[in-house]
């Protein structure tokens, strides 16, 4: 289902809980929403859509792509960017990195690791700062 954009700076700026099997049906409305908001956006996070769980998805490069509770483990080659954000108005500078590797659970739960470079690790980068409430 495609949920409403949340703009409000006070529940934004919470750190998200972290996600349960109870939580996949969140998942999918994070994907529909985010193909209802393609031309403008690659990338959300569960609180863009009013659910304060640690729950992402991206375009990864074509395809989009689902994380629950994502952790950067591992950084390289930081760099300084621009972004801007369906939630937020106006853009923001943002200290973001190159190469990041992901810990992170698949839809069954199942904990991986992903490195990921170039403009995908940057939208995750951004995605996670929305679950750690950081507001860009």
């Amino acid at each position: 289902m495609v949920r409403e954009i949340m703009h409000d700076e006070a529940f934004l700026d919470q750190k998200a809980e972290a996600a349960t099997l109870e939580d996949l049906p969140i998942a999918q409305d994070l994907l529909d929403t985010l193909a209802a908001h393609k031309d403008g956006c690659v990338g959300m996070a569960a609180n863009m859509i009013g659910v304060n769980k640690r729950i992402i998805v991206f375009d990864n490069e074509g395809a989009y792509m689902v994380m629950f509770n994502p952790e950067i483990v591992k950084k390289s080659g930081p760099y300084q960017a621009e972004e801007g954000c369906l939630s937020l108005s106006g853009v923001c500078k943002a200290k973001r990195w190159k190469s990041i590797k992901v810990q992170y659970q698949n839809e069954k739960f199942q904990t991986r690791f992903k490195t990921f470079t170039g403009w995908t690790a940057q939208i995750i980068q951004h995605e996670i700062d929305h679950c750690e409430g950081v507001l860009v």
